[in-house]
């Protein structure tokens, strides 16, 4: 179950630095193991497939030094997610961490 709620935190994040820059699979990688997510290609590469064919990322194929690297940006759809999501984070954090503030 555990598992299940950092895949949804997971993807929020990239979610996220989508909205920033384009971003790669590698490079979101090592963004989320700097917040304690240890994530497998097996894992990451599955998750940007889903949101891609979900409409909320597109891909282009770049040639970075010889070799080709999918790099990922948000959709208007993504972003509006993204919004949603930010509004939910908000009112969840204040509701669970009312007792620490």
């Amino acid at each position: 179950m555990l598992r299940d709620i950092f895949l949804g935190f997971m993807r929020v994040h990239i979610l996220y630095h989508a909205s920033l820059n384009p971003v790669y699979g590698l490079e979101l990688m090592e963004e989320l193991e700097s917040h304690g997510y240890h994530v497998s290609p097996g894992t990451m590469y599955p998750i940007l497939k889903k949101l891609e064919q979900s409409g909320l990322l597109v891909s282009e194929k770049v040639n970075v030094k010889g070799k080709i690297r999918k790099y990922y940006s948000i959709t208007e759809e993504g972003g509006n997610i993204l919004l949603e999501s930010k509004k939910k984070i908000r009112e969840l954090a204040r509701e669970v961490l009312e007792e620490e503030l």
